[in-house]
C-alpha cells in the first residue's frame, strides 16, 4: 500500500532528492520508494544512499538496489536474467554460462549479466574469467559491491592474498555494512604483517 500511495504521488526524480533530505526517516522513505518503483537510473541514488550517515538508510538500500541492477533492460532480457540465476541455482553450469554469453552479446552493457556469469566462472573454479567478469561488472555499475567481494574470492583462491584485500577493501568502501567483510580485512591485515 505505502508504495502504491508512493508511486502515485511521487516522482522518481522527486523522490532522489528526497533520498538526500536532512531527516533520516524521510531517506529512509523515499530510498525503500526507490527500490520498489524505480529501475537501474536510480542506481546511483541508491548507491550513494549505502554510505548514508543512518544505518536505517544503509540498511534499507543494501536491501533494495539488487532489484534495480536486475531491472536493468527490457523485459525479455531480464526474464533471461532470471534464467540464469535459477540455472546457477539448481547448480545447471553450463546452460547458465550458454545462456549468460548470449545476454552479454545481446546486452554488453547489462552488468547483472556479467556479475552471474562471474559467478558461474568461479563455481566451475575458473578465477581469471571469475575476474575478469566481476571487474567488467565494476567497469558498467561502480557501486556493484558483491562483484567487488567476488573478486576479493578468486583472488584468496588464487593466494594473491594483498589483491584479496585491496578487493575487500573496495567492497567495504561502497558498502561499509558488510561485517564479515570486514572481519575478512582484518584476518587478511594481521597475515599480512606476520609475512
Amino acid at each position: 500500500m505505502f508504495i502504491h500511495r508512493v508511486a502515485a504521488v511521487y516522482t522518481c526524480g522527486t523522490l532522489e532528492r528526497l533520498s538526500l533530505h536532512g531527516s533520516p526517516e524521510v531517506r529512509r522513505a523515499a530510498v525503500m520508494a526507490l527500490c520498489f518503483v524505480s529501475d537501474y537510473s536510480s542506481n546511483h541514488t541508491v548507491g550513494m544512499a549505502l554510505n548514508d550517515s543512518d544505518r536505517g538508510v544503509r540498511l534499507i538500500a543494501e536491501n533494495g538496489i539488487r532489484s534495480l541492477w536486475i531491472r536493468a533492460g527490457t523485459q525479455s532480457q531480464r526474464h533471461r536474467l532470471r534464467k540464469v540465476m535459477s540455472q546457477i541455482q539448481g547448480n545447471s553450469l553450463e546452460c547458465a554460462l550458454e545462456e549468460a554469453d548470449s545476454l552479454i552479446v545481446d546486452a554488453p552493457w547489462y552488468s547483472e549479466a556479467y556479475n552471474q556469469r562471474a559467478q558461474v566462472h568461479y563455481k566451475r573454479k575458473n578465477f581469471e574469467r571469475s575476474l575478469r567478469d566481476n571487474h567488467q561488472t565494476l567497469e558498467i555499475n561502480p557501486y556493484h559491491f558483491p562483484a567487488a567481494i567476488g573478486m576479493g574470492q578468486c583472488y584468496l583462491r588464487q593466494g594473491e592474498n594483498v589483491m584479496a584485500l585491496d578487493s575487500f577493501r573496495r567492497a567495504l568502501r561502497l558498502n561499509p555494512n558488510l561485517e564479515s567483510i570486514r572481519t575478512q580485512i582484518s584476518y587478511l591485515e594481521r597475515q599480512l604483517e606476520e609475512m
